[in-house]
């Protein structure tokens, strides 16, 4: 289960930026709350949807699923490591609407469809594995909007990168072991 928690962790770590981020540019009451709920929810999503797509294929790839988890969580913990060192797409955000946070909670879920996949390898009920994922990107969402609203968004490009480099750590995990 401590898997899971480092996976969950790991993968909230988009939302969280952005987060940061929406914090920093509005100081709306209750969009702490509204990142939370947005974010959380698509991050229990999709990676039961990808999980669910990994058991299907799963017969017909299981000497390879290894190497296919490891390096789609290496690509996924790339890819953050790069926004985080470029802008992130809040910048161009001037109204936050259920709309926008609709598109922006469907953009940083998608990695976490394919890191879904990777659960098929873990020793864990897929449920909760969703459920941790979903309520620990809610808390880090909530949260980033509180930090943003303090600090700015000199937080958001780390959250990010950290992020990109416990999946890549976790990939070479279920590589090794």
């Amino acid at each position: 289960m401590i898997e899971v928690i480092i996976l969950a962790v790991a993968l909230s770590m988009d939302a969280f930026a952005v987060s940061i981020g929406l914090g920093a540019k509005k100081n709306t009451p209750g969009l702490a709350l509204k990142a939370g709920f947005f974010f959380g929810i698509f991050q229990a999503l999709m990676p039961f949807i990808g999980y669910l797509g990994g058991k299907g294929i799963l017969g017909w790839i299981d000497a390879y699923a290894h190497w296919i988890a490891s390096g789609l969580l290496a690509l996924i913990g790339a890819k953050m490591i790069y926004e985080g060192i470029h802008e992130g797409i809040e910048e161009d955000i001037s109204d936050i609407t259920n709309k926008m946070m609709l598109i922006l909670a469907i953009a940083t879920s998608i990695d976490a469809m394919a890191a879904g996949f990777s659960l098929t390898l873990l020793d864990a009920n897929p449920y909760i594995a969703c459920l941790a994922i979903g309520a620990i990107t809610f808390a880090f969402s909530w949260v980033g909007v509180l930090i943003g609203r303090k600090s700015g968004t000199w937080l958001e490009s780390k959250a990010e990168i950290f992020g990109g480099i416990v999946l890549i750590l976790i990939g070479i995990k279920i590589l090794l072991f």
